[in-house]
């Protein structure tokens, strides 16, 4: 049975996601996602994925999907405000697993579609029991576009030929790749899409691979919408800050389980990078991108921004300016600054 269209695509992942743990014990749940953690993450060949079987999949899927949905649906937010005409008629999510990225591209063009004619996903992904189970989920949306998507076996490496489309996807991949794969995935993606974003761990060490991909991007021929106001060199000195964002997410009782605290809610910390070929009709870039969470004080609002004239530089914003005060005030952080003129769409 599929959920009511009405069903907002995060709700509906939730739901969907709560239903795969349904017979399985949930310390044997907690057990496997906290093996899971320990060694997933850019420790995985790319010819030996780490979710091995069903059970691993669908505990991994239930407490890691919501976080990467967030986080993807967010980079994608960032970028639609820079396209907000675009609609892609393709879309490739590589080393996409269980779908993650693909629910978060279903809710961002959601009802849209290019003139012409229908959308389509597709997901590649090393393993196949990530891929079945993303299948399964998928056909529990009630986005006609998720039902549809294809699922491939792929092995996301050096050897990868990605055939032309409009946008493409790699959200938290690039970590388990060697320094090599992660050069080659990059380079397919943009010699292949029209727009590619690009998500990862809001860490150090997924800020230098953020990093070096946006580079890659750039030099390809691309240019950066978001988050960076430019496609120039970034103003960071690496080992010295990092840019990343937050997304709020809903924890499931399988995450307190894991993690213990008894929050309804997390902040999953993440980097990415959105870039684009001339054929993607878009707005230049923002002017400036707040890259810390806004400071308030008493009558002023400090804003950590990143420029293109000027790098990186803190704005103070007081009540003696006015409207740009009270927008201050409701900005957040990974928000475009300045807001627009009143009166603008």
């Amino acid at each position: 049975m599929h959920a009511p269209e009405s069903v907002p695509a995060g709700e509906a992942l939730r739901t969907a996601l709560a239903r795969l743990l349904d017979g399985l014990p949930p310390t044997r749940a907690a057990q496997a996602v906290d093996r899971l953690i320990s060694n997933y993450r850019g420790r995985t060949p790319t010819d030996a994925p780490v979710l091995r079987d069903r059970s691993d999949v669908a505990a991994y899927a239930a407490y890691r999907m919501p976080a990467t949905y967030e986080a993807v649906r967010a980079a994608l937010a960032a970028f639609r405000a820079r396209a907000p005409h675009w609609v892609p008629a393709s879309h490739l999510d590589v080393g996409g697993g269980t779908g993650a990225a693909s629910w978060a591209v279903a809710d961002a063009w959601d009802g849209e579609a290019p003139p012409e004619g229908e959308r389509g996903t597709t997901v590649l992904d090393w393993s196949q029991a990530a891929l079945s189970l993303g299948r399964e989920l998928a056909g529990t949306s009630g986005d006609p576009v998720l039902r549809a998507a294809r699922w491939r076996r792929e092995v996301i490496g050096g050897g990868l030929r990605l055939d032309p489309v409009d946008l493409v996807t790699i959200s938290y991949v690039l970590g388990e790749l060697t320094a090599a794969d992660r050069e080659a995935v990059v380079d397919r993606a943009a010699l292949a899409a029209a727009a590619v974003v690009i998500v990862e761990p809001g860490t150090p060490e997924g800020y230098l691979r953020i990093r070096e991909a946006r580079d890659r991007l750039v030099a390809a021929g691309l240019r950066v919408v978001a988050p960076c106001p430019h496609s120039g060199a970034c103003p960071i000195e690496p080992g010295t800050d990092w840019c990343h964002f937050a997304a709020r997410v809903t924890r499931s009782s399988l995450h307190r389980q894991v993690k213990g605290g008894s929050l309804p809610y997390e902040d999953e910390k993440f980097g990415y990078v959105a870039a684009i070929r001339d054929t993607v009709p878009a707005d230049g870039p923002a002017a400036g991108r707040v890259v810390r969470k806004p400071q308030l004080r008493k009558g002023m609002v400090a804003l950590d921004l990143c420029t293109a004239e000027e790098g990186l530089r803190r704005e103070t914003v007081t009540k003696r300016h006015g409207r740009f005060y009270r927008a201050a005030r409701d900005t957040g952080w990974g928000d475009e600054w300045p807001p627009p003129p009143e009166g603008s769409d």
